[in-house]
């Protein structure tokens, strides 16, 4: 299974909340993730979201809120 993003795919996506570039990251449990740049929702607050199977699900309802 992958979970590799297209390149040109990678360069248009943004967060649905918030409107931010996305950045590769890996998420409490070792997975792939991508994560906002900037605030979204509050002071210090960012959203994350996972990737399954290479597709990112940009999702605000499924979207993992952490401090930065």
């Amino acid at each position: 299974m992958s979970t590799t993003i297209d390149p040109w795919l990678r360069e248009i996506l943004r967060c649905p909340v918030g409107l931010h570039e996305l950045v590769d990251a890996t998420g409490p449990d070792g997975s792939p993730e991508l994560q906002c740049v900037a605030d979204c929702g509050g002071p210090g607050q960012r959203r994350a979201y996972r990737i399954d199977g290479g597709v990112p699900v940009l999702l605000a309802d499924e979207s993992r809120v952490f401090t930065a």
